[in-house]
């Protein structure tokens, strides 16, 4: 049987009848002292986080649950509420919207982190490489919504603040961060840029930037999609029926 018991391989959980085990904590003795946000953490990596690495991650999972209905992922859930969709469909609707565009920043800043902490230049030539190659907009800087400043964005960097004078991190991709800020000038940092940095802090993976702020975001579609059950109505359309969109053909 070893080449069925072998199809798939997990480090991340062992189960029989009577017995579930997630990374080698038997599910009974997580349940009630494990948090959901230290759980994520657990499934993903496979360690525990320390209590001040925990308060900066719950701190980034928590700030980006929610950017109200024009977000295209919560307009999304709330118009499959109502054509019909029960939940989990509005759900999975509205996660699907996170791409490159609309949930995929937060990612490429990572990236864009590393890549800025390999090169041998300083940051701000090694950011001007950078838009060189890939464009002039740099992901996690700006917001067409939140001018001046992106209010979340301020808030977790003191927190980063206190997790560097802790110990917690190092600061490496604060400081990279910063100094593409000041490069920009008047483009400053946003949500993206500013979860970015934690996730990068704390040794995620670019890749799992996305898979964390889908998440986080989540919370918000739930939310968005049961108060739309709630409210009842057939918004099926992004506008207002007496609203049209603009025809260009022949």
């Amino acid at each position: 049987m070893s080449d069925v018991s072998d199809w798939w391989r997990t480090k991340i959980i062992d189960m029989e009848p009577g017995k579930i085990t997630l990374r080698g904590t038997p599910i009974q003795d997580l349940i009630g002292t494990v948090g959901f946000s230290e759980m994520i953490w657990l499934m993903v990596r496979g360690d525990r986080p320390t209590p001040d690495q925990l308060a900066l991650f719950q701190a980034a999972l928590v700030s980006a649950v929610d950017h109200g209905p024009q977000a295209p992922s919560i307009a999304a859930a709330r118009m499959a509420v109502t054509c019909g969709l029960p939940l989990n469909n509005a759900m999975a609707s509205a996660v699907n919207m996170l791409g490159d565009v609309h949930g995929g920043a937060g990612q490429q800043a990572v990236e864009l982190y590393h890549w800025i902490n390999a090169q041998p230049t300083d940051t701000k030539t090694a950011l001007g490489q950078w838009r060189h190659d890939n464009g002039k907009m740099v992901p996690g800087f700006g917001h067409r919504f939140h001018k001046p400043t992106d209010p979340r964005a301020p808030r977790l960097m003191e927190l980063v603040d206190h997790a560097v004078s802790q110990g917690v991190c190092d600061g490496t991709y604060q400081r990279i961060a910063l100094e593409v800020e000041q490069a920009l000038e008047r483009v400053p940092m946003n949500i993206d840029g500013a979860t970015a940095v934690i996730y990068a802090e704390l040794g995620f993976a670019p890749a799992l930037a996305r898979g964390l702020f889908c998440l986080s975001r989540s919370v918000g579609i739930l939310a968005h999609a049961w108060e739309q059950t709630e409210q009842g109505g057939r918004n099926k359309g992004p506008t207002p029926p007496h609203y049209r969109w603009t025809y260009d053909g022949e």
